[in-house]
């Protein structure tokens, strides 16, 4: 006979399950001070910066290349691309990885931090910080019953497609 916290714990675990479908995974990253995130979906993998290639006569956005289990990869500086000041790698920095279609683009970020289920009633317009937004701005992400909470949620199609 199953115990009262077995069944509780079930009841649980089915209610997230229900849950899981109405949400969407974000992976949450800070630039700047400020966290950003961005869907786990657009992401092929995360990666701890490897020695990086310089590009000579590269746009300023673009850090070098990096080779990827035998695929080159260019690496962007995220905080450079939506025009925020450039700071060193360090050992929190991350690459994410993204497919880009024809190929990969790795953007570099000041930290990894979590990951955050999102419902829709969570995500607010990106017209909500007024004034015309870029494209790369998908919204605002406030989780519930989390005080004080706010993700700059972005789209990095946008940003992979132009350096």
């Amino acid at each position: 006979m199953p115990t009262l916290s077995k069944v509780r714990a079930g009841k649980r675990a089915a209610m997230r399950a229900g849950e899981a479908g109405t949400r969407t995974e974000y992976i949450a990253f800070g630039l700047a001070g400020e966290t950003y995130a961005v869907p786990i979906a657009q992401l092929a993998e995360i990666l701890r910066p490897p020695p990086i290639t310089g590009v000579p006569r590269a746009p300023r956005t673009v850090v070098g290349v990096v080779s990827v289990r035998g695929r080159l990869v260019t690496v962007i500086d995220l905080r450079t691309r939506i025009r925020l000041p450039p700071a060193p790698m360090d050992h929190r920095s991350r690459i994410l990885l993204v497919d880009g279609g024809t190929e990969h683009i790795g953007f570099v970020v000041d930290e990894v931090q979590q990951v955050w289920r999102l419902s829709p009633e969570e995500i607010e317009p990106s017209n909500v910080l007024g004034g015309d937004q870029a494209a790369h701005i998908a919204g605002i992400g406030r989780p519930a019953g989390v005080e004080g909470a706010m993700l700059i949620l972005l789209d990095l199609r946008p940003l992979a497609e132009s350096p």
